[in-house]
């Protein structure tokens, strides 16, 4: 039996966006650091240690968690990285 098959992108893009990186602080000093789990396996350990680093040193941090890995963060959770961190760390790990 011959199936012909059709992959379809969902993404839909056509070209990768050119973004700028923006300029790094010069200290993380007064800054609240949001420090995002993309809910990848062991992703959280990684960022346990990182928080309790930033802990150690008196960084402000705040923690957030998608909810899948397969899915962009939902839009309630990036207003919130953006209305409340000035920088974000996002972590993965296999």
């Amino acid at each position: 039996m011959n199936h012909e098959r059709l992959l379809l992108d969902p993404t839909a893009e056509q070209a990768a966006a050119a973004r700028p990186r923006l300029p790094r602080p010069d200290s993380l000093s007064g800054l609240t650091v949001g420090v995002l789990d993309i809910s990848k396996a062991r992703g959280d350990i990684f960022l346990d240690r990182l928080a309790d680093r930033f802990d150690e040193r008196g960084i402000s941090i705040r923690r957030y968690r998608k909810p899948t890995v397969v899915r962009p963060a939902p839009l309630d959770i990036q207003q919130a990285i953006a209305a409340e961190c000035d920088i974000v760390v996002e972590g993965l790990a296999d």
